[in-house]
């Protein structure tokens, strides 16, 4: 396997977690979604459930941009704002696991952006169709019907807006990843082989 370090990023209800999970059981590799922010948070003193917090807030982007624009207003390491903090934690973290070599999946977390330099990785995009991801997320989530339609959206706006503060770029856009998968169409264990079997082929060039 030529990818040390394939990273998942998905629209809520795509099954890309579940995908993420099955991949790295495949591959013998470790798996890192939110227990990554277990390891930041012992490496760094962060509150874990601060740093989910934070990532919930993006789903309105200004106030998550002002927020982190009073934090930054006096332009030195001991004025950022939490938020800005807890971000260059994690991306030090992951270019940490891709500099030491280590075979792991990793979900979400702007692994892509991160790791955008690391020639070994493989970046891959998990979307599905509206009505599909709505009903997994009720039957598989746990998901209250009554709330599903909207937290797809909430969901899928928080991570857009926090993706896009933090990279500048266009969260979901074909050119950010590798690969981009319906998971419409496709079961989540041939979703599985469809990845390693691209990992395997592609051009590393």
């Amino acid at each position: 396997m030529k990818s040390n370090i394939i990273t998942i990023s998905r629209e809520f209800g795509s099954g890309g977690r579940l995908v993420g999970r099955k991949l790295a059981e495949k591959l013998g590799y470790k798996y890192y979604d939110k227990n990554l922010l277990d390891e930041i948070s012992e490496e760094n003193g962060f509150s874990r459930e601060l740093m989910e917090e934070d990532e919930k807030r993006a789903k309105n982007s200004f106030l998550y941009s002002l927020t982190n624009a009073i934090g930054a207003a006096g332009y030195g390491p001991d004025t950022l704002s939490i938020n800005e903090k807890f971000f260059i934690a994690q991306f030090e973290y992951i270019t940490k696991l891709a500099k030491s070599g280590e075979k792991c999946v990793i979900v979400g977390r702007c692994a892509d952006y991160v790791l955008r330099e690391f020639p070994n990785n493989t970046d891959v995009f998990i979307y599905g169709p509206r009505d599909k991801k709505i009903e997994r997320a009720i039957n598989e989530y746990g998901v209250d019907p009554a709330e599903a339609e909207n937290m797809l959206e909430e969901v899928d706006k928080a991570r857009e807006n926090y993706y896009k503060y933090h990279t500048g770029r266009k969260w979901g856009t074909h050119t950010n990843y590798h690969l981009s998968i319906n998971s419409g169409y496709i079961d989540v264990d041939h979703i599985v082989d469809l990845i390693i079997d691209f990992v395997e082929k592609r051009d590393y060039e």
